[in-house]
């Protein structure tokens, strides 16, 4: 939570920095999401991994929280683009190191048939940074008169508390005995053991991050309606507080009953959400648009990590999460780019019809595989 704070103080800002201050493109904040997205993703593979041949995820976590926190004073210090891209790319490398292992130490603290609701309040909790961070963002603006800089100083401060609870506050179970030890888990062998189920998870949520490009456009669709620069972090404010309302009670509900159906009703409610932001104009189309938006990730993100958690042998949890954040991570930058491309060459509209089509791809993807999951 602290983390997500921190990186979204700065996140809610950056894309209108980069365009209004430095004077990007969206189509160059669509290639910086992407890239730094990617970044995070193919990190997470090699750290998953590593933390399954060591049988531990602490440390590795410790490493990634120590690397975000250091990158964070480089976005007020920076004079122009490259250091910013730089700031972001070691931020994401941080976040890469850490997301695997935490996600597999989660899944080894959850009891059995809990685990949906474990994921649903680790999304819930980080959510609930996300949500905080934005917030604090409009209210520093307005303090210091929309000067980013200070912004960014106070970013700092709750990345290093995040720093200081992954060192001191957490305490990682003992290995079960007798677990399996994994010496090669990207081994040819080793990737077979995840199964069928797991790789088809993978799929289905490659789709649906082609159809859920990154946040920034949401942004960058506030400035276009007109909101002021101090007020358009409410977008992020606002998805994220639904989205960490939903998170919770969407993992709960997911142990109890037919999850297919709780990913179908979240690819609805991101379909409408597209269509919403690309047909419905001014302020409320927004606001509607990035509630939708906000509930469809509470249903879904929670849950596709518990499905993963589940499909796969408790010692290959690590390198499960970092091969599917691997994949949906490529998915991301591809879609990033795609989203700021059509923004370019043909405006709003066609960045968030062409996301209501991928995740109509996505719904017909998972038909086929609702028995499998449920």
């Amino acid at each position: 939570m602290l983390m997500d704070v921190s990186s979204e103080m700065i996140h809610a800002l950056l894309p209108v920095y980069l365009t209004v201050g430095l004077g990007a493109t969206a189509l160059a904040v669509g290639i910086i999401e992407g890239i730094a997205e990617a970044t995070a993703a193919i990190t997470k593979v090699f750290s998953g991994a590593l933390s399954d041949r060591i049988g531990r995820r602490k440390e590795l976590a410790t490493i990634g929280y120590g690397l975000a926190a250091i990158a964070k004073p480089v976005f007020p210090l920076a004079s122009g683009m490259d250091a910013l891209i730089g700031a972001r790319f070691i931020d994401r490398i941080g976040k890469g190191i850490r997301g695997a292992p935490r996600d597999a130490l989660v899944a080894d603290l959850a009891p059995e048939g809990r685990r949906g609701a474990a994921f649903g309040l680790r999304q819930s909790l980080d959510t609930l940074g996300a949500f905080l961070g934005p917030l604090l963002a409009i209210l520093l603006m307005w303090a210091f008169a929309n000067d980013f800089r200070a912004v960014f100083w106070i970013a700092v401060i709750p990345a290093f508390m995040a720093l200081g609870l992954i060192v001191f506050a957490v305490k990682e179970p003992p290995r079960p005995a007798g677990l399996r030890k994994v010496r090669n888990p990207l081994s040819r062998a080793e990737l077979r053991l995840l199964g069928g189920i797991y790789w088809a998870i993978v799929g289905l949520a490659t789709m649906f991050t082609l159809a859920r490009f990154s946040e920034a456009f949401l942004i960058l669709r506030a400035e276009e309606v007109g909101l002021s620069l101090m007020l358009v972090p409410l977008v992020l404010v606002g998805m994220n507080a639904v989205y960490a309302l939903s998170a919770l009670p969407a993992g709960v509900l997911s142990d109890r009953m037919d999850r297919p159906t709780l990913l179908m009703s979240g690819l609805v409610l991101l379909i409408a959400a597209d269509l919403v932001l690309a047909l419905l104009p001014g302020v409320l189309g927004l606001g509607l648009g990035v509630m939708l938006w906000g509930l469809h990730m509470g249903l879904t993100q929670g849950l596709l990590s518990a499905l993963v958690a589940e499909a796969v042998p408790s010692e290959l949890r690590g390198t499960a999460f970092g091969m599917f954040n691997l994949i949906t991570g490529a998915a991301m930058l591809l879609a990033s780019v795609i989203a700021g491309g059509l923004w370019q060459a043909f405006g709003s509209e066609a960045t968030f019809l062409a996301g209501a089509a991928f995740a109509s791809i996505a719904m017909i993807g998972l038909i086929p595989l609702r028995r499998q999951l449920a």
